[in-house]
């Protein structure tokens, strides 16, 4: 039997989030380096309840991440419903990486080369990855794209994408590049 955690009070539930709010920011500003404790002054609680919410630096990268898939999660549903599966990958595409476009946090924790701890969203990670998958099986269906590609190919463009959005232009331009290389004539 799976034990389930009791709801956050509502003062563990606000420092939680300013632990999380802090850690992108800080994550966005320094990179993976930011010492723990920085993140706890800039939060406004201190080190011990971080810890309590988080074990280490790689809980909360992933709680980061977590917290930015449950909501592209969302996405990818949505795009699953249009019919054509041409605009349900480019809407897809899209969507998340204007939302990491806008979220520095979640990009230096997703291109970090210290790996999250993904058992910590497991559930919001198999949800995007799902969605992403069928959207990928139907376009290669519809023969729009080579048929070799797969969800795994959407992260592998969405990630150097993401390592390229020093503007909005230059990651866009990727993004078309990497479309193009993929489309089937």
């Amino acid at each position: 039997m799976v034990a389930i955690d009791p709801p956050l009070r509502a003062d563990a539930r606000r420092n939680r989030e300013a632990v999380l709010d802090a850690a992108s920011m800080l994550f966005a500003q320094e990179g993976g380096d930011v010492q723990m404790s920085d993140i706890a002054a800039h939060a406004g609680v201190g080190v011990g309840t971080l810890y309590r919410h988080f074990a280490d630096k790689k809980a909360l990268q992933a709680a980061i991440i977590g917290r930015r898939f449950a909501a592209v999660a969302e996405l990818a549903r949505d795009a699953e419903e249009l019919t054509d599966p041409w605009a349900a990958l480019e809407t897809l595409l899209d969507g998340y990486l204007q939302a990491a476009y806008t979220d520095a946090g979640f990009r230096v924790s997703i291109l970090s080369p210290v790996e999250p701890a993904w058992h910590d969203i497991v559930a919001e990670k198999a949800a995007f990855g799902a969605s992403v998958s069928r959207i990928a099986e139907r376009a290669v269906a519809a023969g729009l794209v080579r048929p070799d590609f797969t969800g795994d190919d959407f992260i592998l463009i969405t990630r150097g994408a993401m390592s390229n959005m020093r503007d909005d232009r230059t990651w866009r331009r990727f993004v078309e590049l990497a479309l193009d290389g993929i489309r089937r004539r």
